[in-house]
């Protein structure tokens, strides 16, 4: 869908006032709203209505943002569904929680309008972009890498055989890297890659990420295949084209 067009816009929102907010500027923008006050309808919301967008609450009763998104990530049928993060938390930190969930994005509570619909216009660019890249990956694609494998349709991932688990963000980077072996990318490049270009996410939070995957893919007790290239960025590397 492209990001002009109007939407199906999930609202999972607990204050009543910015639920009314919302929805009343979203409709008035074009678009088909459906407001809920908790997490357990939100995730009914999802299922039966199928919205194109959800604006999802950090913390609501029953079932919270950041479960609930991540329920959503672990669904194939929701596993791309833009979702953008609503919270009155405003940390550095929580927003790399946020995103690390699974969001496309993030908005501090309260945010403007206009804010809102340039990134929900932005979210849904970057939907169409990803959904065009997935769709040029076959369902049973499998890459691999010295004794690394991933099989991309269903988003499994081992090492000598044995099953790695990966957040999110760790698997897109990991996607990233697998796709061009041994070419070096800067943080910058990574970002765009995993984060699709999120305006508001600092470079240094790659750094974060790639400790992780290294701790997840060294876990079994295997060679060290991301090498850091120093002042530049990152590379999946093997050691054999040296």
């Amino acid at each position: 869908m492209q990001a002009d067009q109007p939407l199906r816009i999930l609202v999972a929102e607990d204050d009543a006032a910015l639920s009314v907010m919302l929805t009343y500027n979203l409709e008035a923008a074009g678009h088909t709203v459906m407001p809920v006050d908790n997490g357990l309808d939100a995730l009914t919301g999802v299922t039966s209505w199928k919205p194109d967008l959800v604006l999802l609450d950090w913390m609501m009763p029953g079932l919270s943002g950041v479960d609930l998104c991540r329920r959503l990530r672990m669904a194939a049928a929701t596993r791309y569904l833009p979702i953008i993060m609503l919270t009155a938390r405003g940390e550095e930190q929580d927003s790399i929680h946020a995103l690390d969930t699974g969001a496309d994005d993030y908005l501090v509570k309260p945010c403007g309008m206009d804010v809102l619909h340039a990134r929900v216009r932005a979210v849904m660019r970057r939907s169409a972009g990803r959904g065009a890249a997935a769709a040029a990956v076959a369902e049973g694609d499998v890459l691999t890498f010295a004794d690394v494998t991933i099989d991309h349709g269903g988003r499994r991932v081992s090492r000598a055989g044995s099953t790695i688990a990966l957040g999110p963000t760790e698997y897109r980077i990991l996607l990233h890297l697998m796709r061009h072996p041994r070419r070096v990318f800067s943080r910058a490049e990574i970002l765009a890659a995993a984060w699709d270009d999120r305006i508001h996410v600092e470079e240094r939070t790659v750094d974060v990420h790639i400790r992780r995957l290294r701790l997840a893919l060294n876990a079994t007790g295997g060679a060290d295949l991301i090498r850091t290239v120093r002042s530049s960025g990152y590379m999946l590397d093997d050691g054999q084209a040296d």
